[in-house]
């Protein structure tokens, strides 16, 4: 029996191993149809067949096929050994080479590994093998990687065949009965714990109260409520649409056209893997023309070229040229979470401020799409933070930066889309990143696990191993079913039901909110996202376990054991922590500060300033556990302090204490008050982040675009 596979530049037969051939180029083609788009015996045209993989960081790789097509990367071993097959098929005088590549190329390959000298990659695709080095593959080049153990490697699904199908719809089946009925468990809940508000609320009411009037911007809410009525009233005169809570984009945009006086139109971004993801522009109508269907579209999956904008910029004298700034939501999320409070919304704020406003959004979202890949094909689920980070953020950017001319922009991201960040500008991921960005904000920084992460459902989740974690949330989408009703439940109660339900998982609640937007808040979550990601934050062997997105739980302990000597930090232990709230309690009621003095332990106060100095030494050289390099951009960080489900202020500790000696901090900032969210729902929020107090009143562009400077 035998199969044969074409393509444009070589025609090969494969035949079985009985066959005489040479073994290199066999164990090519073997390796080859195993990374396919589909197998070589069903691809007529070779356009699916793997040929190399590219590498995008040195453990990030994409899989090329004959065509340009890309595909996710597999796992980096399975990639190296593509491409280690591949030169050794070239490199032997095997058949794969075909007189189209020319025999000079040929000689120049052999030339090559003689001496030892790998082939350069390029990133623009141009190479035709992976990056290499004197020893053979990118991985023997580089230091190994101190991340590594926060991001295993993801599984492995070939092309489709009789097999994996199978085993695609067995996980699908059992994943979608489990998935439910652990939704199912987390809903009731909700609305268990809902009850006493309820029974408060009807209370109010029997008694001819106002339920909402103990609430932190009662008065506020009043007013806005008022002055939203009033311009109701006034788009009926004019014969305007009232504004709809539908979820049609369409009615969507409109409302918020006449809500705000500003419009939105959807670009497409293709990232290096393959995914188009979506890229909202938010402009004003009155000083923009949005761009025709044509120049929206995606374009390659290279990055930061000299393409150029999709149209020529504006000869308008009297229009200048706004900053551009892009902003990246949190989990579950869309960049509508920056939309949802009209005119204290921070995009529409920030637009009429004078900025050019970018809303960008992850893989997958509303409407998975891929350039190859269909949404039953599990490789199109295969992805988590890292790739989010060093795959999404870069091709937002890139787009970005293109149609704006550019060569930096500012970056907001909240939650999320902070972890995205720290991931991609980390140096060894993709710290290059970091010259294409003015200044990162920083909403609710997610870099360190809050207590939160010790409850039980979250426990129970972070017990269960990998393979029975896959049985209950299947290996494609993390429980799809939440989109099914996200489109047939009516958009304010699905609102108000989404509202409960994050209450009752994250422990936040709509205190600092103005209540009559909050439905529509969680109109825009939940959104696609792949049950490895969530296996990422939630599983037994990634951010849930290590506690941190760039450090394992043995360095936290011992960054936390030096703060425990040289800084005279209490140790993050149930015990130490009732003793410092008896001690925070003790010095409180006496009307005095507690401090570093109070709390350090009484080993550390017994030594001499040298000795400390001394252990401080011999823990390591100032930055040596460092995640970033020369190239990453200022940071301003806003923490929220009430914030349970992450530990900003362990951030700042890290960056203070001088572990990242290459990253300058412009702003940092901790709201006391705040939980997760209110850093972007707050009613208060642009005094708080000082958009609107008029603390921060000066670009200044020719140093770093958005940074801001203090008067």
């Amino acid at each position: 029996m035998n199969s044969r596979f074409y393509s444009k530049q070589f025609e090969y037969v494969r035949y079985s191993a009985m066959a005489n051939e040479p073994e290199s180029e066999f164990a090519y083609a073997s390796q080859a149809a195993k990374l396919s788009y589909v197998e070589p015996e069903d691809d007529d045209t070779g356009s699916g067949t793997a040929i190399r993989a590219d590498y995008v960081t040195p453990r990030d790789t994409v899989i090329v096929m004959e065509d340009g097509g890309r595909l996710p990367g597999p796992p980096l071993e399975e990639a190296e050994r593509l491409n280690g097959l591949r030169r050794q098929a070239r490199g032997v005088g095997g058949n794969l080479i075909s007189e189209a590549e020319g025999t000079g190329e040929l000689i120049d390959e052999e030339n090559r590994l003689a001496e030892g000298k790998g082939k350069s990659h390029s990133q623009q695709g141009g190479g035709d093998d992976g990056q290499t080095s004197g020893q053979g593959s990118l991985r023997q080049a580089m230091p190994p990687s101190r991340t590594h153990p926060l991001f295993p490697p993801l599984p492995l699904y070939g092309p489709s065949s009789i097999t994996r199908d199978l085993q695609c719809w067995t996980f699908r089946t059992t994943s979608f009965f489990l998935s439910c009925a652990f939704l199912g468990i987390i809903v009731m809940g909700a609305g268990v714990m809902s009850v006493p508000a309820i029974c408060r609320y009807l209370w109010y009411k029997a008694t001819l109260r106002d339920p909402d009037q103990g609430r932190v911007f009662y008065k506020e809410e009043k007013e806005r409520r008022r002055r939203r009525r009033e311009e109701e009233r006034n788009w009926k005169k004019m014969n305007r649409r009232k504004f709809s809570h539908e979820k049609s984009d369409d009615n969507e945009d409109e409302a918020g056209q006449v809500e705000v006086g500003l419009d939105v139109e959807e670009l497409k971004v293709q990232t290096e893997d393959g995914f188009i993801i979506v890229l909202w522009h938010v402009y004003n109508p009155n000083e923009y023309t949005p761009m025709s269907a044509e120049q929206r579209a995606a374009r390659g999956p290279e990055l930061f070229t000299d393409q150029g904008p999709s149209r020529p910029f504006s000869s308008n004298p009297n229009l200048k040229p706004k900053y551009p700034v892009l902003m990246i939501h949190g989990l579950l999320q869309s960049s509508g979470a920056y939309c949802t409070n009209d005119d204290y919304s921070l995009a529409f704020y920030l637009c009429k401020q004078g900025y050019d406003i970018w809303l960008g959004n992850n893989r997958c979202g509303f409407k998975p799409e891929h350039t190859l890949l269909e949404y039953s094909d599990p490789r199109m689920w295969a992805w988590n933070i890292r790739q989010m980070g060093v795959m999404d953020l870069p091709a937002l950017t890139s787009r970005v930066l293109s149609e704006t001319g550019f060569p930096k922009l500012g970056l907001i991201a909240h939650s999320q889309g902070t972890t995205q960040t720290f991931v991609a500008l980390a140096k060894e991921q993709r710290p290059e990143l970091g010259e294409k960005l003015s200044v990162f904000c920083a909403l609710a920084p997610a870099a360190y696990a809050g207590p939160l992460i010790g409850k039980a459902y979250f426990k129970f989740m972070r017990i269960i191993s990998p393979s029975f974690f896959r049985i209950i949330f299947g290996i494609h989408a993390f429980i799809p079913f939440m989109m099914t009703m996200h489109k047939i439940v009516p958009g304010s109660l699905y609102g108000t039901m989404g509202y409960h339900v994050f209450h009752f998982l994250f422990n936040w609640s709509d205190a600092r909110w103005d209540r009559a937007t909050r439905d529509r808040c969680f109109q825009f979550a939940p959104v696609y996202v792949s049950a490895e990601s969530m296996r990422w934050w939630l599983g037994r062997e990634c951010f849930a376990k290590q506690k941190c997105i760039l450090a394992t739980k043995e360095e936290g302990i011992q960054e936390e054991e030096e703060d425990r000597w040289i800084w005279g930090d209490i140790p993050n232990n149930s015990d130490s922590n009732d003793e410092t709230k008896k001690l925070k309690a003790k010095w409180k009621g006496k009307g005095k500060k507690i401090s570093a003095a109070v709390t350090r332990p009484l080993e550390n106060e017994m030594q001499t300033g040298a000795e400390i100095m001394e252990n401080k030494r011999k823990r390591g050289v100032k930055g040596s556990t460092a995640w970033y390099n020369e190239h990453v951009p200022p940071f301003a960080l806003w923490v929220a302090g009430s914030d349970d489900l992450v530990d900003g202020r362990r951030l700042l500790r890290r960056f203070e204490r001088g572990r990242e000696p290459c990253v300058k901090v412009v702003h940092q900032k901790v709201i006391e008050e705040y939980e997760h969210l209110d850093v972007i729902w707050a009613m208060d929020v642009l005094e708080q982040i000082e958009l609107s107090n008029g603390r921060y009143n000066k670009l200044n562009s020719n140093i770093c675009g958005f940074q801001m400077i203090y008067q």
